[in-house]
């Protein structure tokens, strides 16, 4: 008996995984079924069960695939998915991977479309505010429907009707299927590249919801908003509302309606010149007929009658202003002399130049008593100097040596002798007379009697 081999339960979950990802059918598949159990992740993933009468199977929209759905999944929508079968190895479970999601039947289109509506409602998109005006007389507008629809040719023969003037510019795209929003972006996109329309129609004639649809997508609806060039929506009939119709800058019922709303009829053109050809020629009429009444009104006018009377009286009027005048500057100018007179004399009270004139003879007198104070002070000192001059001449020693006195000294002429104690016998002395000096000795010493001495 051969060794049997033994499997881990997750090789044996890989190898599950692996058998339904390499089937055919599982790979790419289509289910219809309701959502249950509908969990939208802060991650971007959606999780939720689809499920049938009869049976369920777990299931995964993850966010790259879930950023594109034209409608927001709910519990009980019903919906068409497709995507691929496999196995989630840790739980051993196989699911559902979900890469494209609509919803099933015309109430889940009904359903997108509200949601759809609601959402750029909210974001400004269908503001009647930012809605443009069509311009009055277009020389060239742009048409995207299909080429072979019953609605270009409508739209053509109504124009080509009404303002044949103007030129058409045809964008022939899908109106209906997959591809159809798509192409008419691009379309509105390339008018806008173009620059040679003035206003774009954007529709296509009548049809069942699923078929009006491309009109729906949110991409058609975010083009419209951005086209520099004002569009007008002509889709389906005077009931069929579509995004597309609330985000143009103008809705029309029907194409024939679009294509009389974009141009003006050329009989109203004509119409409306020949009525106002009329009122112009009436108002120059009447302008004319009022300025005739006006200049013979003027002709018969006293002034131009008699213009030398009316002139006679302004003369006059005019030699009053003036005598008026020259009487009015008179008495200004006298009130002005007067007025300075008065300040002259006020001015002449306050006149500092008597007060100079005193303060000079004030100065003048003590300058006077200044110098006669200082001649008697210095003859005074002169006086007193010579008094003391004959005093210390009096006094002088010279005067008295000259009487026969004399001065003596020691040797080094620095102490006078005055007692016989100064000195003793043989010591040098010198002897100051009037005309001279004398160098000496001591010999002998003899001390007065009154004194006791020898």
């Amino acid at each position: 008996m051969a060794e049997q081999r033994i499997y881990s339960i997750k090789d044996l979950n890989r190898y599950i995984r692996m058998k339904l990802e390499s089937d055919q059918v599982l790979s790419d598949v289509w289910i219809r079924g309701e959502i249950s159990n509908f969990t939208h992740h802060s991650s971007g993933h959606m999780y939720f069960t689809l499920k049938d009468e009869g049976s369920r199977i777990r299931s995964i929209m993850f966010a790259t695939h879930n950023q594109r759905l034209p409608f927001v999944p709910k519990e009980g929508t019903r919906v068409i998915a497709r995507g691929n079968v496999s196995v989630y190895e840790r739980d051993g479970q196989y699911q559902f991977y979900a890469t494209q999601m609509q919803p099933d039947g015309v109430g889940s289109l009904y359903l997108a479309y509200e949601q759809l509506k609601q959402k750029l409602d909210i974001e400004g998109l269908f503001d009647s505010a930012r809605k443009r005006n069509l311009p009055a007389h277009p020389t060239t507008i742009g048409v995207i429907t299909s080429p072979t629809g019953a609605a270009v040719r409508d739209i053509i023969t109504t124009l080509q009707r009404r303002y044949p003037q103007a030129g058409i510019v045809l964008y022939p795209v899908l109106v209906q299927g997959k591809g159809a929003a798509p192409a008419i972006v691009k379309a509105i996109e390339a008018m806008n590249r173009m620059q040679e329309v003035q206003v774009m129609i954007v529709g296509r004639g009548g049809g069942s919801l699923e078929e009006l649809w491309a009109f729906n997508e949110e991409a058609v609806a975010r083009a419209i908003f951005a086209s520099g060039i004002p569009v007008i929506s002509a889709v389906g009939h005077e009931t069929d509302f579509t995004i597309a119709d609330f985000v143009a800058d103008l809705r029309a019922a029907t194409p024939t309606a679009a294509a009389e709303l974009a141009v003006p009829h050329q009989q109203e053109l004509r119409d409306q010149l020949l009525q106002r050809e009329h009122r112009l020629r009436n108002a120059l009429r009447q302008r004319l007929e009022t300025s005739r009444e006006r200049l013979t009104r003027l002709r018969r006018s006293p002034v131009l009658l008699h213009p030398r009377r009316y002139m006679l009286q302004h003369a006059e009027r005019m030699d009053m202003l003036h005598q008026r005048l020259i009487r009015a500057a008179g008495n200004r100018s006298r009130l002005n002399v007067e007025k300075n007179a008065r300040m002259r004399q006020v001015l002449e009270r306050f006149n500092p130049r008597e007060q100079i004139r005193s303060a000079r003879k004030q100065t003048d007198v003590a300058q006077r008593q200044l110098e006669s104070a200082m001649r008697a002070i210095t003859k005074t000192g002169r006086q007193q100097l010579h008094a003391g001059i004959r005093q210390l001449d009096a006094l002088s020693p010279l005067k008295v040596m000259s009487r026969g006195y004399s001065l003596v000294y020691d040797e080094q002429e620095k102490r006078l002798i005055k007692s016989l104690k100064d000195v003793q016998p043989g010591d040098s002395i010198k002897i100051k007379v009037s005309d001279g000096q004398l160098d000496c000795q001591v010999w002998g010493m003899k001390e007065d009697a009154k004194h006791g001495g020898e």
